[in-house]
């Protein structure tokens, strides 16, 4: 009986181990993360929010004159008060999204947004 009981509580640390490995790992503590300044959207040329972050505030019509915009493959919303709006076309048109504030996408890929960050709206 001690056996299977030593066994059980085995396996049940393991799969604890295994749960909170699993939560560590899908934490947004990603230094380049916290790269982006208070206040700001970021734009990354890297997925999870990796490399230096390109920075805007406030409501932009056209990023895509920016290459961290143009170029972009995760976003961060490291606003103080509000939630942006993403848009795909320049003049806040197109399709769009809301990031939430305190939220990152960590990959644009698969969508239409992927290196075409176009315009932002605050406040949404």
């Amino acid at each position: 009986m001690k056996r299977i009981l030593a066994k059980a509580g085995i396996a049940l640390g393991s799969v604890a181990l295994a749960v909170t490995g699993a939560v560590v790992t899908a934490a947004p503590a990603n230094a380049a993360l916290s790269d982006c300044p208070s206040g700001g959207l970021c734009a990354y040329l890297g997925v999870n929010g990796s490399g230096t972050p390109g920075v805007v505030y406030g409501d932009n019509t056209n990023l895509l004159q920016y290459n961290k915009f143009n170029n972009a493959e995760s976003l961060y919303n490291n606003g103080t008060s509000c939630n942006v709006r993403i848009y795909s076309g320049t003049g806040y048109t197109g399709s769009s999204y809301v990031l939430s504030r305190g939220y990152y996408n960590g990959s644009l890929a698969n969508t239409v947004y992927w290196h075409n960050v176009a315009s932002n709206d605050w406040c949404v």
